[in-house]
């Protein structure tokens, strides 16, 4: 009787956004959600930062290199330090591994992980190592300072202020799709050669993302602190949402200005007719580029930057997260509905 009750009032994670799971579970907690914990007093201040990368649900093995496995997960932890305005110091990077794995496969999922580290001059200080009765689970902790006066958090966000974004949208993802057709075509054909030539761009995007690093540096140089700034790792769509959220306004932003490379549409058009590249800037995910908001005045210095667009502009509180077509029509955003793993 007591499990038929649980079950009539159970709620699936799937019915949640993501946004929605982390406010329900951190209820009662004495602490603001972003992108990294800000730790200490004085004016350095100590930035933490926890990824997760489970096998069958972060990646698959079929089409993943262990090396770009490792390189991505130091990436996309070192990404989160971005999205503050900070800079990365140290990873620690614990992994739980099946028998399926020999020591030469860790070898080179190490070999990823030091060469993202090297690149982003961060030292690996620790971790742990456990045994998995099936595939793998990564977890890097990224350690990262900021200055107390230019760290950035979502909640910065005020009314008329300017929606900017680094790079491209959506291509991450169509080098997912990419992966995924083959596989398909694979698996129903073993002595299928998959076809990769002409995606390079688009697979690199989304098996070794980088975290936008340059962006940091080049905002410091340029005298510009960001109002707000979180990265695009489940898509515009939940970032836009993150900050929104947390600074309590509205957004308007403008298809026509979403960054997309032709690469990302050349997918779209193959996959599907009715597949729209503006689907996947908003709903894609793993691009790992920087959201971010500056002030009015900053616009000359933003507009000269290399690399980054001007999307669209903050609204009064009240107002809802839109986007606004070529042909005038608003669209309400929303995030994607959080997927967790079926039992």
């Amino acid at each position: 009787m007591e499990q038929l009750q649980y079950q009539e009032g159970r709620t699936e994670i799937s019915h949640l956004g993501k946004v929605a799971l982390i406010d329900r579970i951190t209820n009662g907690f004495h602490c603001d959600y972003d992108d990294c914990a800000v730790i200490g007093e004085g004016p350095t201040k100590t930035l933490v930062t926890t990824q997760t990368m489970v096998e069958g649900v972060d990646f698959d093995m079929m089409y993943t290199p262990l090396k770009h496995l490792g390189y991505k997960a130091i990436a996309i932890a070192l990404s989160n330090i971005a999205a503050m305005n900070g800079t990365p110091c140290s990873v620690l990077v614990s992994i739980a591994v099946s028998n399926r794995y020999s020591v030469e496969a860790l070898d080179e999922l190490y070999a990823g992980i030091r060469l993202c580290c090297d690149r982003y001059d961060t030292h690996l200080v620790g971790g742990d190592t456990r045994t998995s009765r099936s595939g793998m689970v990564i977890t890097v902790t990224a350690v990262g300072t900021a200055d107390a006066g230019t760290i950035t958090y979502r909640c910065g966000a005020k009314e008329h202020e300017l929606i900017c974004c680094t790079g491209d949208l959506g291509s991450a993802y169509a080098g997912l799709l990419v992966l995924e057709r083959e596989k398909v075509t694979y698996q129903a054909n073993p002595n299928f050669q998959p076809d990769l030539a002409g995606y390079d761009y688009a697979l690199e995007r989304f098996l070794k993302p980088e975290p936008r690093m340059d962006i940091v540096k080049m905002l410091a140089k340029h005298n510009i602190v960001p109002t707000s700034m979180t990265d695009v790792s489940r898509g515009l769509a939940d970032s836009l949402l993150h900050i929104t959220r947390a600074s309590k306004c509205g957004c308007e932003v403008y298809e026509e200005r979403l960054p997309i490379d032709y690469q990302t549409t050349r997918v779209c058009s193959e996959m599907s007719k009715n597949m729209m590249p503006v689907s996947c800037a908003l709903n894609g995910g793993e691009d790992y580029e920087l959201l971010f908001t500056v002030k009015q005045s900053d616009y000359d210095k933003i507009k000269a930057m290399e690399g980054i667009h001007i999307i669209g502009y903050i609204t009064e509180e009240g107002m809802p997260p839109v986007m606004v077509t070529p042909q005038n029509t608003t669209i309400n955003l929303r995030a994607q509905a959080f997927q967790g793993v079926e039992e």
